[in-house]
């Protein structure tokens, strides 16, 4: 079983201890995920690059590695809810952008995949 099943029975037992599935509805988690995220950009917002190196080098990075906790908890509850094999699903999506960012066309730049076709 990979690590990553091994947190996701985790991260439910978790839940279930505390009789939490209740509130954890795709609608709230997807939200909850959203203000996560937005938690760990304020990490990074308006500051410089040499800003961002220093702060992951000092204290900073505890509070950087809780909000990603907070967003990969919050997601392996979303995907637990809904049935979903996070690991198949991200398999999928990595063969997907295969196809859309061949890495012929794609390496060293950042186009979009409708701009790469275009080429």
């Amino acid at each position: 079983m990979s690590d990553l099943i091994v947190l996701q029975k985790r991260v439910a037992e978790f839940r279930d201890a505390r009789d939490w599935r209740q509130f954890h509805t795709p609608k709230d988690l997807s939200m909850a995920i959203a203000i996560e995220a937005a938690e760990l950009m304020e990490c990074f917002l308006w500051k410089s690059k040499e800003q961002v190196d220093e702060d992951i080098n000092s204290n900073k990075l505890a509070e950087i590695n809780e909000e990603i906790s907070d967003i990969l908890i919050l997601l392996l509850n979303l995907t637990n809810i809904l049935g979903i094999d996070i690991i198949k699903i991200a398999n999928q999506k990595l063969d997907l952008n295969g196809e859309k960012y061949p890495i012929d066309k794609a390496k060293g730049n950042a186009k979009k995949y409708t701009e790469l076709a275009k080429e």
